[in-house]
């Protein structure tokens, strides 16, 4: 059986989950084409996706094309759900981004083209709506060539641009852009003697190894260049690969629960074949597989077994969460895309009741691990981070609909990061200094390239005392530093381990073990954060924004209006450029003023505005009070309160 994995991305509103209801229909899956705005579609089966006519989960559907099934994935194209696409593609063979003849390239499609290349996934481009008014065609593929930065190769032509009679047209694939990625073919060229067959296998061999991305034109809603883009898909894409005989591995991409709340994870297998009743390992656990689900003709069968190159759904795993390795890890893509930089507090409505509320958003950051939940004991409140508004209406809908808990929230406020700013060491030594635990640590913080995250080391001797001390040492560190002197989690930091000392396990004749006289866990994960906060106090520490980068077209004459709100919002351009009656300003924008912005261009545009933004790096904060965050530890800033509620905590 010859498989395929396909991805389908774009930015919202492209077309994308249209197009994936027309490759349905084609392949004789479903009898009639669903409608987005209609709530019919085959993917889109939450009702919230009906209802706002958005993708917002990942969907798996299969359907043939001769002999290749092909297992097509409907990515969400909304920025707000980034997370989602992120996990499908270390599950790829190849994908199709779509991209709207009239709206052309947007800031979501350079994000998803710059991630396909840097992952090397083949990818084929769908120009989709050319039946629209507005359409383009030429233009577009100069658009494409220079906003996304890759070679392209146009499959055919248009004939009626803009009109419901738009149609495409194969034509003979054009060598230029093929000679120039083989000196072999070049010359071959050269002297007339390149056949349509070479250059065929080139650009097959050029689709495959992301160096060239073939453009098609069509439309979803008329069925124009479809039957074309199969045709490529079939041609171009590189099969599922995999050894059935091999070692178990596969990657969870997706995690749902079914009507019962029983958990069913979607996983892709690289390799070794999975049975009913099979005990896997994952993560630091293992479960038997009760039940085998494959996509296959449109539907989701059951079956015994599962083998290399597959999708399945597989009941049975409790503890299984998104991004766990099934058997032998596979190929690690790490974090593709940026981080979520905003955060609210979930407040419970009447009648809602805070231990099922945190018990919902539990199982909901389950499904989706960049939902990161912080939950303060003191004040009751749990917190969510958010990639932006539309996100938080979702969380609403979903506890709502399906939990039965009415909710609003707080208002959104950016989630900052702590650097320090310099070096700084402290340590506390075994009975002296009032030092309450019977254990020595010291520890030295220096700042670290950013990017680098948190680093541990030793400069202690490894055999000075027992592994599991170090190790305790080690994970109460990076605990610790989820919380720095302002409240916000501490990256880009290197810690080391400067002095240590334990006592020896005691016990006295004829009885047990003296746990007063011999050193704990206990002792190194209560001292560990008074010394590695002190340590940052000494070094002292920069809060960072979120900063994104924005790109914003509007009409010339309105730059007027625009200039000062964006000032206002410290929205502070770096490039502008005036033609044509157009201009064109980019910039950093702080993640918390977005939204803000987003809101008014339409009005100070006369709606022409074309506003797009996306995360791009940390700044420090330089304008008004720093922003401190509430703590949910135990507060080892105040060494006496700290103190209180580890004996509070543990019955001391």
């Amino acid at each position: 059986m010859h498989l395929l994995n396909l991805g389908i991305l774009a930015h919202v509103d492209a077309g994308k989950t249209s197009l994936t209801e027309r490759l349905l229909h084609s392949a004789g899956i479903i009898d009639e084409i669903g409608s987005v705005d209609a709530g019919s579609t085959r993917t889109d089966t939450l009702a919230l996706e009906r209802q706002r006519g958005i993708t917002i989960k990942s969907a798996v559907v299969s359907f043939p094309v001769d002999d290749v099934t092909v297992n097509l994935i409907d990515t969400p194209g909304h920025p707000d759900f980034i997370a989602e696409v992120e996990r499908v593609l270390g599950v790829l063979d190849g994908a199709v981004l779509v991209v709207s003849a009239v709206e052309g390239v947007q800031a979501q499609t350079r994000i998803l083209m710059r991630t396909l290349r840097r992952l090397g996934i083949p990818t084929l481009v769908f120009v989709n709506k050319i039946d629209r008014r507005g359409a383009r065609d030429t233009g577009l593929l100069r658009e494409l060539t220079e906003r996304l930065a890759v070679p392209v190769v146009p499959m055919g032509t248009v004939s009626g641009i803009g009109t419901r009679e738009a149609s495409f047209d194969p034509a003979p694939v054009p060598a230029d852009v093929l000679t120039e990625l083989d000196d072999d073919l070049l010359a071959a060229y050269v002297d007339g003697t390149l056949t349509p067959g070479r250059i065929h296998a080139a650009l097959v061999d050029g689709t495959g190894r992301t160096l060239v991305h073939p453009v098609y034109f069509g439309s979803a809603a008329t069925g124009a260049g479809v039957p074309e883009l199969v045709a490529g898909i079939k041609e171009l894409l590189p099969g599922a690969e995999g050894d059935p005989e091999g070692p178990l591995s596969g990657s969870v991409f997706k995690v749902e629960r079914g009507p019962a709340g029983e958990k069913i994870a979607y996983a892709r297998l690289f390799s070794g074949t999975l049975r009913t009743r099979d005990r896997v390992p994952y993560a630091e656990t293992a479960g038997k597989v009760t039940a085998i689900g494959v996509f296959d003709h449109g539907t989701d069968v059951r079956e015994e077994t599962v083998a290399a190159g597959r999708i399945a759904r597989l009941w049975g795993l409790t503890d299984v969460r998104v991004g766990d390795s099934l058997g032998a890890p596979h190929r690690e893509y790490g974090r593709v895309f940026a981080p979520p930089t905003l955060e609210t507090v979930v407040v419970p409505g009447p009648g809602a009741d805070r231990r099922s509320l945190h018990l919902a958003l539990t199982q909901l950051a389950e499904q989706d691990p960049l939902i990161a939940l912080r939950h303060d004991e003191v004040r009751q409140e749990t917190s969510v981070s958010l990639y932006g508004e539309v996100q938080k209406e979702v969380i609403q809908a979903t506890l709502a609909d399906d939990y039965g808990l009415p909710v609003t929230f707080r208002e959104t406020t950016p989630l900052c990061v702590e650097r320090p700013a310099g070096t700084g060491a402290a340590a506390e030594f075994i009975k002296k200094d009032a030092n309450p635990f019977l254990a020595t640590v010291g520890l030295r913080v220096d700042p670290a390239p950013p990017g680098a995250g948190v680093t541990f080391a030793l400069e202690v001797e490894l055999g000075a005392m027992p592994y599991a001390f170090f190790k305790a040492v080690e994970d109460t560190v990076r605990a610790t530093l989820g919380e720095g002197l302002h409240g916000w989690q501490v990256t880009d930091c290197a810690v080391t381990m400067t002095h240590s000392g334990y006592w020896p396990r005691q016990s006295h004749a004829h009885q047990g073990f003296d746990k007063s006289m011999s050193s704990t866990g206990y002792d190194f994960r209560g001292l560990t954060p008074l010394v590695l906060v002190e340590a940052l106090r000494r070094a002292g520490t920069q809060v960072y924004e979120p900063m994104h980068r924005f790109r914003l077209r509007a009409p010339a004459d309105t730059l007027g209006a625009l200039l000062p709100v964006l000032a206002a919002l410290r929205a502070v351009p770096d490039a502008t450029d005036v033609r044509d009656g157009w201009c064109l300003l980019e910039g950093a924008v702080p993640a918390a003023r977005v939204h803000g912005l987003e809101q008014r261009v339409p009005g100070l545009t006369r709606g022409e505005g074309e506003w797009e933004s996306a995360f791009d790096h940390y700044a420090p904060v330089v304008h008004g009070v720093v922003p401190e965050r509430p703590r949910t530890d135990l507060n080892p800033l105040d060494r006496k309160e700290y103190l209180l509620n580890v004996s509070g905590r543990t019955g001391a």
